[in-house]
């Protein structure tokens, strides 16, 4: 992996600086993954473009598309292929205040599944596309790491049955809270609410999963599947010394098809440490360990989870 900072317009200095970062990895297992993310603001501190394109192919256990097939259902293995590029761009309409366009595009195709029947009749392969609307208020000091600030963001997206295999238009419902508070030197601490909400019924490959990089840290991303996300987390943050620092986490959340049958116990927890290294100014490596309910795992990364 690697990272990049840059500014567009080199007279203004008190811009953020521009980030682009490059990862990839692969193991002997068949899986393989490239990606290029980063954010770029535009001189004038008007606009910023946020954007995404990457390219995986990843040899799973899968349990299900719904929480309550993931509970019971033993895994099975498959091979997912995906292709995404996504591009967010903002414009401040007041101070803090931005207004935001969105466009979505993604592969995704159970190439090898040792059960087709977990995909609940399904099709194996979806092509999606998206375009979207955007309301924001964010005053964080850097996207990349942030140490003060708070972000609010609703999206809405709209996938066109025109623009895709789904067979119907479908929506997607973004919603984003975070808070940073600096506490004493060197130190952060970090909230984040978030829900991800899907139109009824959507397609396997537009559902939320538990676990991951940035959010539920410690479950394995795809062990729990369904419709919806909800999420809420909290994180200290302390720099100890040099460019070392280390970090404290913990978090509710759950996956679930709609908001009239959720449960109480679809909930999970997490919690864990880590550990953070700035190898360029701003911008960390972060290695972190989380677990939960009966799971446990590593996360690495570049760039804080939230």
């Amino acid at each position: 992996m690697g990272a990049a900072l840059f500014r567009l317009d080199r007279k203004d200095s008190l811009m953020p600086p521009s980030d682009i970062s490059l990862s990839g990895n692969a193991s002997i297992k068949g899986f393989f993954y490239a990606g290029l993310l980063g954010n770029m603001y535009f001189p004038g501190r008007k606009s910023r473009l946020n954007y995404e394109i990457s390219f995986s192919q990843r040899v799973l256990n899968f349990w299900g598309i719904n929480y309550d097939s993931c509970l019971v259902r033993p895994a099975v293995f498959y091979t997912r292929w995906n292709v995404k590029a996504a591009a967010y761009y903002d414009y401040q309409i007041l101070k803090g205040f931005y207004l935001g366009a969105a466009v979505d595009f993604s592969y995704n195709s159970a190439v090898r599944i040792d059960d087709v029947s977990y995909l609940d009749g399904q099709k194996r392969a979806y092509t999606l596309t998206g375009l979207g609307l955007s309301l924001q208020y964010d005053t964080r000091d850097f996207i990349k790491t942030p140490t003060r600030g708070m972000n609010f963001m609703l999206r809405q997206m709209i996938y066109p049955e025109f623009m895709g295999n789904a067979g119907r238009t479908l929506w997607r419902t973004t919603f984003t809270a975070n808070y940073y508070q600096r506490l004493w030197a060197g130190a952060v601490l970090a909230f984040d609410l978030y829900a991800e909400i899907n139109s009824e019924n959507a397609p396997w490959a537009l559902r939320e999963e538990a676990g991951g990089q940035y959010r539920l840290r410690g479950y394995y991303r795809g062990r729990y599947m369904d419709n919806n996300l909800a999420s809420f987390q909290v994180e200290l943050r302390q720099k100890l010394f040099w460019r070392v620092g280390v970090a404290v986490f913990g978090g509710l959340g759950s996956v679930f098809p709609s908001f009239k049958e959720w449960r109480a116990d679809q909930l999970l927890f997490t919690a864990g440490l880590g550990l953070r290294f700035e190898f360029k100014h701003n911008v960390n490596l972060r290695v972190d360990y989380g677990f939960g309910r009966g799971t446990s795992g590593f996360v690495l990364s570049l760039g804080e989870s939230f």
